[in-house]
């Protein structure tokens, strides 16, 4: 046991001693403004930027309640809860089942789409469009929300218009 972590650390400073010696070897090739970076950041021909070795330990995000099985739980319990809803609402009309209705099929839809975004549009990899498109999927679903409201509220609600679509 103790000879293999002997043999680890030699190995990690071998590694280092590599590391080091390509970055001087890059730094001393590179023009002056690379020259005078420190000797772990190693410059690729893509002008990417190593810092470290591949040792060096992963920062990990802070564990967060929202996020992890809570919120895939959260996610299944919404969809499921869509099937007697729907059902539900071809047997009962009335303002609750609206309600109800519209609030998960907004809120369901929201994070089917968030969970897009989260995929194709990060924040770190495109630090501009990624805060407009989350805070432009925010902004629609506020709006999706107030229209549903004003729908079961001040028109025949969705439980109705089910209906005449289906007789249609």
């Amino acid at each position: 046991m103790a000879s293999q972590l002997v043999q680890r650390s030699l190995r990690a400073a071998r590694t280092q001693q590599v590391v080091t010696r390509l970055a001087r070897r890059t730094a001393a090739t590179s023009s002056s403004s690379v020259a005078n970076k420190s000797s772990k950041e190693l410059y690729t021909p893509d002008n990417a930027i190593y810092i470290g070795t591949v040792n060096d330990p992963t920062d990990f995000p802070t564990p967060s309640r929202a996020h992890g099985s809570h919120h895939w739980a959260f996610e299944r319990l919404l969809a499921a809860s869509l099937v007697p809803l729907t059902a539900g609402a071809f047997v009962v009309n009335g303002s609750v089942i609206d309600g109800l209705l519209g609030l998960t099929l907004v809120v369901h839809s929201h994070i089917g789409f968030d969970s897009c975004r989260v995929d194709y549009v990060h924040e770190r990899k495109f630090p501009a469009l990624g805060p407009i498109v989350k805070w432009g999927l925010r902004a629609v679903t506020a709006g999706a929300l107030v229209g549903v409201y004003q729908f079961n509220t001040n028109d025949i609600g969705l439980t109705e218009l089910i209906a005449k679509v289906w007789h249609a």
